[in-house]
């Protein structure tokens, strides 16, 4: 279901917890609201459509794939700094990412995945994640 997009600031600052086999209504909503919202998107974290939840989707590589429980387990030195957007919020800012990561996590099935991402995909992810944290952009 194509949820609306949270803009509660107090809301996506909180720390999101663990996603479970039981949230799969929370991967498919994620799912189906990046889709919706295509034209403006990229890639939207569970609290972003409302769920305290540790699952990301992202377009990467031209195809829609699901994070759940994502952990960056190793990030380039090289840095670059760039703005972002997000749907949650107005207007763009200065962010610093890492070019290249390395990130463990369980697809939308749950098996357990490893990948190492570069350049915008990874700049994608490393947005996402921060969401989990509370972090905003």
């Amino acid at each position: 279901m194509v949820r609306e997009i949270v803009r509660d600031t107090i809301f996506l600052r909180q720390r999101s917890e663990a996603a479970t086999r039981d949230d799969r209504e929370v991967i498919t909503d994620l799912v189906d609201t990046l889709l919706a919202n295509s034209d403006r998107c990229v890639g939207l974290a569970a609290n972003m459509i409302g769920y305290n939840k540790t699952v990301l989707a992202a377009v990467l590589g031209g195809k829609v794939t699901v994070m759940i429980n994502p952990v960056i387990t190793d990030r380039s030195a090289s840095e670059y700094e760039t703005e972002e957007g997000c749907l949650s919020l107005t207007g763009l800012r200065k962010v610093r990412r890492n070019k290249i990561i390395t990130v463990e996590f369980l697809d939308k099935n749950f098996k357990k995945r490893k990948s190492t991402y570069r350049d915008f995909d990874a700049e994608i992810i490393q947005h996402e994640i921060d969401h989990f944290s509370g972090i905003l952009i």
